[in-house]
């Protein structure tokens, strides 16, 4: 234990550690550059007190002595420790200094081979980000490599060039600098070798001999590269050695530079400082330059292994029977996504038949490859299996995004950490930037809970422990729901052992929700005062309602006894803002479904029957409707647009509430995807492209309701910037479209204004509400200078931009998270899946048949059981029935409020993000419920909303 504590200080991924090595290469050039100082005496020589340079070496040695006591205690192998190169160098020059000083004879001895740290020149650029690519990487390495040889045989040469041969003692020796020791070396290395500097000694010479074989050899083209791979090969290709005890895990699949950096940056993040689980890469080639000093720097986490899981061999060798998961990394850039499933989906198939038990977590590009991984027999979702599907997951959040503004932010905002110090300058930045540490948490609720409702238990907790409480697992609901209920009604009472979901900050603050007790903590309004009960009879206590929450008013709110975070100064935002809000439905019609009860379904309609032409806006005068706007051709991969439809034709919706999704696009593309969207109702298609505004007025842009730019399909490019080119550029020709408000009627002027601010007060146009899907996150600075707004956060970092703020901008970067939190918490993301595909979990998708889920061609009318759950949605606090609660000058009373009323949950808001003269457009951005008092109340504010459900 103390050996691995050592060796965790002295590696690059604690601050720590980075020091450390920065120092020693820094001392080590110091006391280099001190021997060339102290190389124009002579060889030996008697040391004076008024040389400054002996102390100050002196004390680089000592610090030198102590790095190598360091060193030597988390070596593993002690033998292997003494023969290694630092070693060795220490060995020679620290033992020397000392005798020096003490006899008082400076002599120069092997000093010179502190110039062989020159060789750990790369991983100290790579730790201050000094170099990024593999170039970089390998220029620097062959550049210490060219230097560290260099100076090292030119102090030898200087050395047994001053001294003379010992068997001669010394009458052949010549005084000789270290510079001209340097030209020597110079021009053997070369093969010039002028002849005005030459080695007279015979050990000179010989050096000189073996030293230009070696170095014709050492500074070729192409053997420095085939030496360094004959090395990892050799080095990678070990087993893993298991211990007892010590948990790990085997990441294989995309193994590259980006996807292990993001990999390791969300995995360790999620237990700081309680990381004990060791993480075994396999990858099939060897790991490049950069790649391997990522490794170094995490080396008290990671191990590399070379080989495939798709060889027993290789299985064998990480021991994948005993990880406690195996996690399969896709790479959502790859040409054909396709071929990356279908090589995945094989590593599955692979893995299971080597050992059926091991765990198994793969990410999947396209979501009709899903159906095969649950049909591998030893495939159990019980046990932990689970699939991150991209394409379902990230079409699902733009779909919501077009259903709520600014909701696929507020999801993503759950998923993503800043760490950057920035200078905020306006205060809605200061309350964004502080709402991006809410993150989706589960903690096993008190037993005194239950026989409570959820609204009872959520407002406890939201009024206790200032905990938003937004679904439990309830064990008695059908397995089609896979147990998790979205804020379910009164009539559902909690058991014991129930698990709830929090949107909290860390877990320390939801581990309350458990310690809770009604006995101790039943007059407690201090979060941090509930701890740990001494009450003894907590186990045999089992509450049927005897808790109290008064359901009837919110003045507890100005009462004194309430804690500060819901005081009336401190969140009296309120009254001008939106909240995000849950709610369940009953429906008492019944439309045309699937088989499932989850989505709208039709009669499969003929592609010809829904294709618009330019000339034909009169007919379809489309209203409150979603364009999407798409970029493919009949080569490029698919990216299944049904995960974008089905959100939108959620059964939780009515027929008459679906909006009309209109696609623009090249119809070869379309004509592909439409045998998965002909069952789905009010879908068209207009042949073209959304780079044309004829195009875009054509489906009459002007009275949409959201227009979303879907990037393109998986496309080779030479720049990572241009992958977004048509995506930027679309938004560029949308943004530059004013619509003007007397295009609309009075009730459609109000109803926009709700989303954009436009036609109320001085403006007298609007902007297109939009939403722009970025494959590369940096890309950002490209859509923020078509904003317009001021004040942006400084940077390019896309989760710090004005545009992903207000919901306009949304990257599907962060799912590379999800592989993270579905190793540590599988639940979340179960409920993930529920909110943003419309209700199908992993769970579900086993009770359905899916060749009759999406190829029956005829319509049926189901039970409207599958009606029966909350949906997100957006609700004004005035001119809604949120207007009726009073008091609501707080957030804590429309939380509590609405809770108690409507049953619907308060989760956030969705307001101006400035004041209104240096916010022209009345832009509005998402900032959840944090730990931090919310905005003020603008006081002319005219769009707020609240997120909630359809007929409130």
């Amino acid at each position: 234990m103390f050996r691995d504590r050592i060796e965790m200080l002295l590696s690059a991924q604690t601050i720590v550690g980075q020091v450390l090595m920065i120092l020693v290469f820094v001392l080590s050039i110091g006391s280099l550059i001190i021997y060339f100082i102290n190389s124009t005496d002579p060889v030996g020589s008697c040391s004076s007190y008024q040389d400054k340079t002996i102390p100050i070496d002196l004390t680089f040695n000592a610090f030198f002595s102590f790095y190598f006591g360091l060193r030597f205690l988390a070596a593993s192998d002690k033998i292997k420790f003494w023969l290694e190169m630092n070693s060795i160098v220490d060995i020679f020059t620290v033992p020397p200094t000392f005798i020096s000083y003490y006899l008082k004879s400076n002599w120069l001895g092997l000093r010179f081979l502190r110039a062989l740290r020159l060789l750990e020149l790369p991983q100290i650029l790579q730790i201050l980000r000094a170099i990024k690519t593999s170039n970089s990487v390998k220029f620097s390495k062959l550049l210490a490599i060219v230097l560290s040889t260099w100076f090292t045989a030119a102090g030898f040469i200087h050395l047994v060039e001053n001294s003379g041969d010992p068997w001669i003692k010394g009458r052949n020796s010549q005084n000789i600098s270290y510079f001209e020791s340097i030209y020597l070396v110079m021009a053997t290395m070369s093969t010039v070798g002028f002849g005005d500097v030459v080695a007279k000694t015979s050990l000179g010479r010989t050096f000189i001999m073996f030293f230009t074989l070696g170095s014709l050899i050492l500074f070729a083209n192409y053997i420095p590269e085939m030496v360094e791979l004959f090395a990892n090969k050799r080095k990678f290709t070990n087993a893993y050695e298991v211990l007892k005890g010590k948990k790990f895990i085997v990441v294989c699949g995309n193994i590259t530079v980006d996807s292990v950096t993001a990999f390791l940056r969300n995995f360790l993040r999620h237990k700081s400082g309680e990381i004990n689980t060791e993480i075994v890469f396999l990858g099939e080639v060897l790991p490049s330059l950069e790649l391997e000093t990522i490794f170094k720097c995490y080396m008290a986490y990671t191990t590399f292994v070379s080989g495939s899981a798709l060889k027993w061999e290789d299985l064998r060798r990480v021991a994948v029977e005993s990880a406690e998961a195996c996690l399969i990394i896709a790479n959502p850039l790859c040409n054909d996504s396709q071929v990356e499933d279908t090589s995945n989906i094989m590593r599955v198939l692979s893995i299971k038949n080597y050992s059926p038990n091991t765990r198994v977590i793969i990410q999947i590009l396209q979501s009709h490859n899903k159906v095969f991984l649950p049909k591998i027999p030893s495939w159990s979702w019980t046990t932990g299996d689970n699939i991150i599907c991209f394409a379902e997951l990230k079409l699902g959040f733009i779909a919501q995004g077009c259903l709520v503004p600014g909701l696929c932010t507020f999801l993503t905002s759950l998923f993503v950490e800043e760490n950057k110090k920035v200078c905020l300058k306006q205060p809605w930045q200061k309350y964004f930037l502080s709402s991006l540490k809410n993150k989706l948490l589960t903690q096993r609720l008190s037993d005194d809970f239950a026989g409570m409702t959820f609204p009872e238990v959520s407002r406890l907790c939201f009024v206790k422990m200032h905990l938003m409480l937004i679904a439990i697992e309830h064990k008695s609901v059908s397995p089609r729901y896979c147990g998790l209920l979205l804020n379910p009604p009164a009539q559902v009472k909690l058991h014991k052992n129930t698990l709830g979901f929090f949107i909290a900050e860390s877990a320390k603050e939801v581990r309350r929700a458990f310690l809770y007790c009604a006995t101790c903590h039943g007059d407690v309004y201090t979060p941090e005062l509930i701890g740990k009960c001494s009450c003894k009879l907590r186990n045999h206590r089992h509450f049927t309602g005897t808790i109290r929450v008064n359901k009837t008013s919110t003045k507890e709110f100005h009462g004194t006894p309430m804690p500060d975070f819901l005081s009336g100064e401190r969140l009296s935002m309120m009254t001008s803002s939106m909240s995000l809000a849950i709610r369940p439905f009953l429906y008492e019609d019944s439309d045309c479904l699937d088989s499932s009860g989850m989505f709208h379904r039709c009669k499969a309609n003929p592609l010809d029957k829904v294709i618009l032409k330019r000339t034909g806006k009169s007919k379809h005068n489309f209203r409150n409707h979603v364009v999407a706007c798409i970029f493919g051709d009949a080569h490029s991969t698919l990216m299944g647009l049904r995960n974008f439809v089905m959100p939108l034709r959620a059964s939780n919706y009515t027929r008459q509430e679906l909006k009309d999704i209109v696609f623009i696009g090249s119809l070869d593309y379309m004509q592909r995807e439409w045998q998965f969207l002909r069952n789905f109702p009010q879908i068209y298609i207009l042949p073209g492209s959304a780079l044309y505004s004829g195009d875009l007025r054509a489906v009459n842009i002007e009275h949409c309701s959201m227009c979303a730019v879907l990037s393109s399909p998986s496309k080779s490019s030479g720049s990572q910037t241009l992958v977004d080119t048509e995506t930027i550029m679309t938004t560029l020709n949308i943004g530059s479209l004013r619509i003007s408000c007397s295009a609309w009627t009075p009730s459609e002027s109000e109803g926009i204004s709700q989303y954009t601010g436009g036609c109320c007060g001085k403006p007298k146009y609007r902007r297109i509400p939009i939403l722009t899907e970025l494959k590369n996150p940096s890309n950002i600075h490209f859509i923020e200078q078509l904003g317009g707004m001021e004040g942006r956060l400084p940077g390019t970092s896309l989760h710090l931009s004005t545009s992903f703020s207000t919901g306009a901008v949304f990257s599907g970067s962060f799912l590379d998270s999800l592989l993270a939190t579905a190793f540590y918490n599988y639940h979340v993301l179960e409920l993930v899946q529920m909110l943003v595909t419309g209700g199908t979990s992993s769970q579900m998708e086993q009770h359905l048949d899916k060749d009759k889920f999406y190829g029956r061609t005829d319509c049926g009318t189901t039970s409207t059981s599958g009606r029966k759950r909350c949906k997100l949605g957006l609700l004004p606090l005035n001119k809604s029935i949120l207007s009726d609660i009073q008091p609501r000058e707080t957030f804590g009373q429309v939380f509590c409020g609405s809770l108690d009323n409507f049953g619907i949950l308060c989760l956030g808001l969705y307001r101006m993000i400035d004041e209104e003269e240096h916010n022209p457009d009345h832009k509005r951005g998402v900032c959840p419920r944090g730990k931090h008092p919310p905005w003020p109340t603008p006081c002319k504010s005219h769009g707020c909303f609240v997120l909630g459900e359809r007929g409130v």
